[in-house]
């Protein structure tokens, strides 16, 4: 096969069943000939009709024609004006400027920039069955000098799917989800316990400083429970050495991250900040592996005598036979990031506006004390008849999505949209954070209102607006799991508490850290209600 023009020439010709053979154009056309003897088939396509597809290419637009900031301006808004934290402001802005949609360039990577949910929609929906999020992935390049498996977030193509069937199981499905709430409620029981002691241990009896940190250690400990099998300690007044190096190993690669997208490749081997990222990792698969390796000698013990072997979701990978030791600690590694953030932000916004909004606060707690009484604990089956509380969850994702930005690299075929085309692996970035607040879609779109999204408000919304979790065949393993903890967790420390804000808080701005948090810590005061 040649291509001239960017047009693909090929000829094949068989003679008496033989092998096909290629041959070139002439005169700058393409041919595809198929000649035979004794029967064979003969088809041509002319030269007219190549003309016309190469005219009929020309009715598109590239990427070329995009408007966008060039490359100095890109890197003076991140450098000189401070946003290289504040990515997600910086969406709006350049939104802003250059419309729904815009190219962009920052170092290696050129983007298609997509702030428009109907935009958003229709490059989704031409995905296929092995979309891609990133080309060059930071996780990847640890698993490569670590000769590590690659896991759910770093394999691609149909690897990658043959590894997500596998993980999909006992995780996506809705009745899936809910044989993990009885384990989730124990962790929860735990969590207000902890809330209860911090707020008594203060000095004014109900402050409880930095709740975005509690929250992340209750979130920690859910998704080690159900991926391991076993809890870690992290909601323990004093965390075990152990699990404390495994969570300061997490924040230090997901802040050093930041440095590693953004600076030049010769850096690394001058600032601090690779050698922190790399070594996070590797506390990171040190501390799974060894949990990992205690569960499979549990597992092989029992096997021994002779005994059943049954559990929950780590117990099902290493025994159904599908997945090698490599890939369990590949993908169990990255697993364990995966529902943490999302659940330990999401509370903390929720309780932060909850706070700052008594009104609101008071009708969600008569919501969940009428379907789930102060005598008996909240269950899976309770919370579709919550319909406020999942409004607040949906509402908080929808102003502060974990992660702002994602990325999609369609690997198969040419995309087309609004009259561009764009050839195969073109990098198209996803503006979650701006069309989360775009006005054309949600009315005093900076406002906290979980109400929009109740049925008897009468508003519909694009779906493709507010998809915090993904979406097609990429979307979060964890999500079902991540939404019944956020669910459950709120539910009953509404119940527990009154809560109300720090005096001294103030507003609180987001920041980006590759996931979406607070710029400062949250404190929140936690009064103990009369009738709990």
């Amino acid at each position: 096969m040649t291509e001239v023009g960017g047009i693909q020439l090929r000829a094949v010709s068989t003679v008496g069943g033989g092998q096909p053979r290629e041959v070139s154009g002439v005169g700058g056309t393409q041919a595809r000939e198929v000649s035979g003897v004794g029967g064979t088939q003969h088809r041509a396509v002319s030269g007219a009709a190549t003309a016309q597809i190469a005219e009929d290419d020309k009715k598109f637009k590239t990427y070329d024609d995009l408007p966008g900031p060039s490359l100095l301006t890109s890197l003076y808004w991140f450098f000189i004006r401070g946003y290289l934290l504040y990515t997600h402001e910086l969406q709006l802005v350049f939104k802003k400027r250059y419309g729904s949609w815009f190219k962009s360039t920052i170092g290696k990577f050129k983007m298609v920039n997509i702030a428009d949910p109907a935009l958003l929609e229709k490059l989704l929906r031409q995905e296929g069955k092995y979309p891609m999020r990133n080309e060059i992935d930071l996780w990847k390049i640890h698993r490569d000098m670590r000769s590590l498996s690659y896991g759910p977030f770093t394999e691609q193509g149909q690897r990658w799917h043959a590894l997500r069937t596998v993980l999909n199981k006992r995780m996506l499905k809705p009745s899936e989800a809910k044989s993990y709430a009885g384990s989730i409620n124990n962790i929860v029981t735990d969590l207000v316990v902890r809330l209860q002691d911090l707020r008594e241990e203060s000095p004014s009896g109900d402050m409880v400083k930095d709740v975005a940190n509690e929250f992340y250690r209750f979130a920690l400990e859910g998704v080690s429970y159900i991926v391991f099998e076993t809890r870690i300690g992290c909601l323990n007044k004093q965390i075990p050495a152990e699990t404390q190096r495994f969570i300061n190993s997490i924040a230090e690669m997901l802040r050093n991250s930041v440095y590693s997208s953004y600076l030049p490749d010769w850096t690394r081997g001058v600032l601090p900040y690779w050698k922190a990222y790399i070594e996070g990792w590797d506390r990171i698969f040190d501390f799974g592996k060894k949990l990992i390796d205690k569960k499979m000698n549990d597992i092989q013990e029992r096997l021994d005598r002779g005994d059943e072997v049954q559990g929950e979701y780590l117990t099902y990978l290493l025994s159904n036979g599908q997945l090698t030791m490599d890939e369990v600690y590949g993908s169990v590694c990255e697993l364990l990031l995966a529902g943490v953030d999302t659940t330990s932000n999401t509370l903390t916004w929720s309780l932060y506006h909850l706070a700052r909004d008594p009104e609101l606060q008071q009708t969600l707690y008569q919501e969940i004390i009428k379907v789930a009484p102060l005598n008996r604990t909240p269950t899976a089956d309770d919370i579709a008849h919550m319909p406020l509380l999942r409004a607040v969850i949906k509402e908080t994702l929808r102003l502060y999505p974990v992660i702002p930005t994602n990325a999609r690299i369609i690997t198969d075929k040419e995309v087309v949209l609004e009259g561009y085309k764009f050839p195969k692996r073109t990098l198209f970035v996803l503006y979650h954070y701006a069309i989360c607040r775009d006005e054309a879609q949600f009315p005093d779109p900076e406002k906290f209102n979980p109400r929009r999204w109740l049925r008897d408000e009468g508003k519909t919304y694009h779906p493709f607006t507010a998809i915090p979790f993904g979406y097609g065949v990429r979307a979060c393993v964890g999500k079902r799991i991540a939404e019944l903890e956020m669910h459950l967790a709120l539910s009953r420390v509404i119940r527990m508490f009154e809560v109300k804000p720090d005096p001294k808080l103030g507003n609180v701005k987001t920041i980006a850290r590759v996931v979406l948090s607070a710029n400062r810590p949250i404190n929140l005061r936690f009064l103990e209600r009369k009738s709990a």
